[in-house]
Parts: C-alpha cells; structure tokens; sequence
C-alpha cells in the first residue's frame, strides 16, 4: 500500500468520553488526527457516529473541529455552521461547545477523557449560555466528588469565560477554519498513477 495512503488511514481515530466512575459516557467514531503538538489534539469530522452509553446511535450534521487539551481542563467542539450546506438561509459561522473535562489523554489509538458536567456554549454571535449547572450539583453527590476536584472544575470553567472574553485560542474562527483547510486537503483524492505510454 502506498506510505501515504496508509499514514492517512492510521489518522482515523475513535473519540471516548467517559464519567467519574469510569463508565463510558459518549464516543465518535471516526475522527481525523489534524494536529498533535504539545498543547492539542485537534480531530476534524465532516460527519461522526455518535454512540451513547444508553446505545443509541446518531450521526453528526456539522462540519467540526473537535479541540482535545492536553494539559488544561476543557475540551472544544467547535461547529461549522453551513459548511458545505445547501441551504442558503442556513445560519453560518462557527459555534463553540466547550466541556469542562479532564486533559486528554491517547490510549491504545483512542483520545480519552473524562467529562465533569459543566458546558458553555458559545454562538456565532458572540453570545454565551452555560448548560448543566445542575448535572453537575447532583454529581457531586452521585459521584462523590472531592472538594479539590469540584474546585478545579469551576477554575476551570471561570479559566473558559476569560478565554472567551478575550478571544483566545480555540475560540477564533480563524484558528479553526484554517484546521479544517489542513484536513480536508489532507484528505483530497489521491490522483491515479498514469504510464507514461512513451517511455
């Protein structure tokens, strides 16, 4: 097989969230592997199975940019609305999903982490809704979080306001777009070799 060829296929990876007992929460399936620096993982999906842990399966509707922290507690997805949508009245721009979660981790070809409840939501407007203040309340009781654990969840999630506010990485769209050019022209058709017939 073509080393090209068998270096993209490699790059195909499953995404696993999972909780703090340690059951899998959530998992996609597959992602491209766009950047691996010491920072980031970033992976990149036109379309993703989504598997929950109840079983259910749906598909993915946006172009994403999945953006895993290696050392910071919060990973983001960010969606490009519209991108290689048909319908012009479709709203564009790119929305941010943020999971306040532990640094992200590769095991045995997978990204892994754990997912702690608090999201914000940030819409192509500039504008923010936090979600699940009260998932995360009651899981401090269900899973018995530490005073020290709960602490660095909420420094966390004060740590992601400030880098909206100032519009710090990930949160640029340029940043992102220019991700989601690399993979998709890492993923450009490969052109059949042709003979030259004269030789």
């Amino acid at each position: 097989m073509n080393e090209t060829v068998d270096q993209r296929f490699k790059k195909w990876i499953i995404v696993q969230a999972y909780k703090h007992d340690g059951k899998l929460h959530r998992q996609w399936s597959p992602a491209y592997l766009t950047v691996d620096d010491d920072d980031v993982y970033a992976v990149c999906s036109r379309a993703s199975l989504v598997t929950e842990a109840n079983g259910r399966k749906w598909i993915t509707r946006e172009h994403a940019v999945f953006i895993f922290f290696k050392k910071k507690w919060l990973n983001v997805i960010c969606m490009l609305k519209n991108d290689g949508s048909h319908d012009p009245n479709a709203e564009k721009g790119i929305c941010y999903y943020v999971n306040i979660a532990t640094p992200t981790i590769m095991d045995e070809g997978k990204l892994k982490y754990i997912d702690y409840d608090l999201d914000i939501k940030l819409f192509p407007d500039k504008t923010t809704k936090e979600l699940d203040e009260s998932e995360f309340e009651r899981h401090i009781k269900t899973y018995g979080y530490s005073d020290e654990l709960t602490s660095a969840i909420k420094k966390s999630m004060n740590e992601v306001k400030l880098m909206i506010s100032k519009g710090e990485y990930p949160f640029d769209d340029l940043s992102i777009r220019e991700i989601y050019e690399k993979f998709l022209n890492e993923n450009k058709p490969f052109t059949p070799f042709k003979q030259n017939r004269d030789l």
